[in-house]
C-alpha cells in the first residue's frame, strides 16, 4: 500500500523512531533529528504504545460522525433519478427541489454521483442506466472471418467551402447555402463502410442514399475489394438493424456471396464497435481534418486516405503496423471513381459454429 503523499516517514520509520524512546532518548530530541515535531511523534509514540505496529499505518482522515453528510434516502434518490433521466447535477438538484421538496446544491449531487460511479454518461448503458458492465473485446483469428458494416450520414459540403471554412454566421458561409447552381442546400452523402475484424482492412464509399439497392451494391464491391487482398470467403457480416440491412435487396446479396448476416441487438452500436470506430477515424482524419472547397474535392481526398490508411497508418491494435500486414499482401490501391468489380461467382459459403460471434 502506498503511504500518504504527505507522510514524511513510512510505518518502518515511524517504529524505528519509537524504538528510541523505548530505549530511554526524549521525545523531543528523537522528533528533532527526524525533522519532525515533538506533538506528532508523540502521537505515534501513543499509538505505539497502545496498538504496536498496526498503529503506525497511515489512518483514514475521515471523521467518525459526519452530521451534514446526505441522507442516504436521499442519495438513492439521486442515483434513480441520473439512471431514469440522465441529467447532470444541476438538473437533477433542480428535480429534487421542483418534485420532492428536497434542497440540496448541485456541487452535492455530484459528490453523490462520484461517490456511485455515475458522474460519467459514457460509464452508463445508454437504454437502462445501469453502470457498464466490463468492455468485453474480441478478434477473430481469421481475416474474413468476419466484417463489420455500417453507414454514417454526412452533410456534403457546397462549393466554396461551408461554414467550417468560413465561419459560423459570416456573409461566406450564408451565400453558400442560397439557392442556384452549384449552391444552395446541397444535403447529405452516406459513407457505406465495411471493415474486417482481424485484419481492420477497411473499404468506405460515399453514397447519395442508405436504401436497399444501394447497400446490396457496395456489399457485393466490398467482397470484390477484399478478394483483391486475399480475404475470402467472407464467412460472416455484422450489421445494424437498419431497414436497408432487414431487406430483401441485402438479404440476396449476402446470399450471393455465401456469407452468414448477422445483427447487433437493438440500440447497441457497441457491438459493432470496430466500424464505429472507423467512422470516427474517417471523421477526423479526412472528413474534417482541414478545410475542403467542394464535396468533390473531398471525395477526391477519400480514396488517398484508404490506401494511406490500409498500407501506411500504424494501427494501435496491430502492434503499430498498418491493416495489409495481417493479409496476404496486395499492389491493389483504390482509385477515385473506380470501386472493384463484383465478381460473377463468389467461393461457397463454409461451414460455421453459430455460437461464434
Amino acid at each position: 500500500m502506498a503511504g500518504h503523499r504527505n507522510a514524511p516517514l513510512t510505518p518502518e520509520g515511524r517504529r524505528r523512531l519509537c524504538a528510541r524512546v523505548d530505549a530511554g532518548r526524549p521525545i523531543a530530541h528523537v522528533a528533532a533529528e527526524a525533522n519532525i515535531s515533538r506533538r506528532c511523534l508523540a502521537k505515534w509514540y501513543a499509538r505505539w504504545q497502545q496498538h504496536g505496529e498496526a498503529g503506525l499505518t497511515d489512518q483514514s482522515s475521515r471523521p467518525d460522525r459526519s452530521p451534514q453528510a446526505t441522507p442516504d434516502d436521499v442519495a438513492d434518490l439521486i442515483e434513480a433519478l441520473r439512471k431514469q433521466t440522465k441529467h447532470g447535477p444541476v438538473r437533477l438538484a433542480d428535480a429534487l427541489a421542483r418534485h420532492h421538496g428536497i434542497t440540496v446544491a448541485p456541487a452535492t449531487v455530484h459528490r453523490v454521483l462520484v461517490r456511485r460511479g455515475l458522474n460519467r454518461l459514457r460509464d452508463l448503458d445508454p437504454p437502462t442506466g445501469e453502470k457498464m458492465r466490463a468492455v468485453v473485446r474480441y478478434e477473430h483469428d481469421r481475416a474474413g472471418d468476419m466484417v463489420h458494416v455500417d453507414v454514417k450520414k454526412l452533410g456534403r459540403i457546397p462549393t466554396g467551402g461551408g461554414w467550417r471554412m468560413h465561419g459560423i454566421g459570416t456573409d461566406a458561409a450564408r451565400a453558400s447555402k442560397r439557392a442556384g447552381p452549384g449552391t444552395g442546400r446541397v444535403g447529405y452523402l452516406y459513407l457505406h463502410s465495411a471493415i474486417d475484424d482481424h485484419s481492420r482492412l477497411a473499404y468506405t464509399e460515399a453514397l447519395d442514399d442508405e436504401k436497399a439497392d444501394t447497400a446490396a451494391g457496395f456489399w457485393l464491391r466490398a467482397v470484390a475489394f477484399f478478394v483483391e487482398h486475399g480475404i475470402t470467403p467472407i464467412h460472416r457480416v455484422l450489421t445494424d438493424n437498419g431497414s436497408c440491412y432487414r431487406s430483401r435487396a441485402w438479404a440476396a446479396a449476402v446470399h450471393t456471396t455465401g456469407t452468414k448476416h448477422k445483427r447487433t441487438r437493438p440500440y447497441t452500436p457497441r457491438t459493432n464497435g470496430k466500424v464505429e470506430r472507423w467512422h470516427g477515424t474517417l471523421a477526423r482524419e479526412w472528413a474534417y481534418v482541414r478545410d475542403y472547397t467542394s464535396e468533390n474535392e473531398r471525395l477526391e481526398a477519400l480514396a488517398d486516405f484508404l490506401n494511406f490508411y490500409n498500407h501506411q497508418r500504424p494501427h494501435s491494435a496491430l502492434g503499430g503496423q498498418p491493416p495489409i500486414t495481417r493479409t496476404r499482401g496486395s499492389d491493389y490501391r483504390i482509385t477515385v471513381d473506380q470501386p472493384p468489380k463484383p465478381a460473377d461467382d463468389y467461393p461457397v459459403q463454409l461451414t460455421l459454429d453459430d455460437d461464434l460471434v
